[in-house]
């Protein structure tokens, strides 16, 4: 991508995000500052047509890979999906096939059950109340413009990001390096799939917000490894190791109930939690039901695979020959229309 190109892209995304400089941006559910010219006439390849989204919303995304729609989600929505994680966290719930996850500098410190010591909770699917975000009709209605009808939700998490461990030891561990969610999906085609994630609190970048570099939604799948960070890196935590570093770079500022959708090939990342407090955020992937199964092996895809399906086979007893296909068919979700391949 060259220099003129990509602050041309900078300056229609931090139009839309109501910002005039690249440190951080606040969302708004509109695009209004999206040039006219980028569309003669417009070529929709990720969005469809359903009249939810306004013209310059599917042009936005189009362009950046990427949407924020402003209080989308309710207070006393976040409010019940807050208070069962923290049921979660004490143990005084057990929802089949969850899986905690714990920051790895604080899992040894701290083994008490409670918020504390919990960064995520993943594959939420048997949990009724916090499932009821992937079905909620607001959400559902906006992820229909990228899946189209038939939708499964195929990964959910509840991400807690802690206060980091790096204010005292510089370890910096909830950072989530940069990355592509297609990475750990294997199924195809991606235009097809698509994530929500919204904030349960005023996320910035004090606190960990998302950094997204718009455009790159429009390229291919990269290698993905762990980072050698210092600190240590949390598990699955994988990093992309090559990617332009003169892309532009636009945080994500957004308040409680604010939600964006992005595309699976959108490189993105967060920072690391500076505050005393916990930031969270709630998500899930979507995709058509009509999506088909890919074979990852012999791909940069794996070695997930591979670490993913050991997890499975201690926590779930999920055979050890199974694959990652076999583990979304196992905890994939009909939330909308037929299902028809996953």
């Amino acid at each position: 991508m060259n220099q003129s190109r990509a602050g041309a892209r900078l300056r229609t995304v931090l139009g839309h995000l109501g910002q005039h400089s690249a440190g951080a941006g606040v969302a708004y559910p509109t695009s209004g500052a999206a040039s006219p010219n980028s569309f003669h006439p417009p070529q929709f390849q990720y969005t469809r047509d359903n009249n939810v989204l306004s013209l310059e919303q599917r042009q936005f995304y189009e362009e950046n890979g990427f949407l924020v729609i402003k209080n989308l989600v309710s207070d006393a929505d976040i409010k019940r999906f807050r208070s069962e994680f923290e049921r979660i966290c004490q143990g005084e719930v057990k929802p089949e096939q969850l899986m905690i996850m714990r920051d790895v500098a604080i899992a040894k410190s701290e083994r008490v059950p409670s918020e504390k010591t919990v960064s995520k909770v993943q594959d939420f699917q048997e949990d009724k109340e916090l499932f009821r975000y992937c079905a909620l009709p607001e959400i559902l209605k906006y992820v229909e413009c990228f899946t189209g009808p038939n939708i499964m939700a195929v990964h959910t998490m509840l991400i807690n990001k802690p206060p980091d461990a790096g204010s005292v030891s510089g370890k910096k561990t909830s950072r989530h390096p940069l990355h592509q969610d297609l990475h750990y999906f294997p199924f195809r085609p991606s235009n097809n799939i698509v994530c929500a994630w919204t904030a349960m609190e005023h996320i910035d970048e004090n606190n960990g917000c998302l950094c997204v570099l718009p455009g790159t939604h429009k390229g291919h799948l990269k290698p993905h490894s762990y980072p050698k960070w210092e600190g240590g890196v949390n598990l699955m935590f994988y990093g992309i190791q090559d990617y332009d570093e003169n892309c532009p770079r636009v945080h994500l500022v957004m308040e409680k109930g604010d939600t964006v959708f992005f595309h699976p090939l959108l490189i993105h990342g967060s920072g690391w939690n500076k505050t005393q407090g916990y930031r969270k955020a709630i998500s899930c992937h979507f995709a058509s039901s009509d999506c088909h199964y890919i074979d990852v092996k012999g791909t940069s895809q794996e070695t997930f695979e591979r670490e993913v399906m050991e997890v499975a086979n201690r926590l779930h007893g999920i055979p050890k020959d199974a694959t990652l296909r076999d583990l979304y068919i196992f905890r994939g979700r009909l939330v909308k229309g037929k299902r028809i391949n996953l």
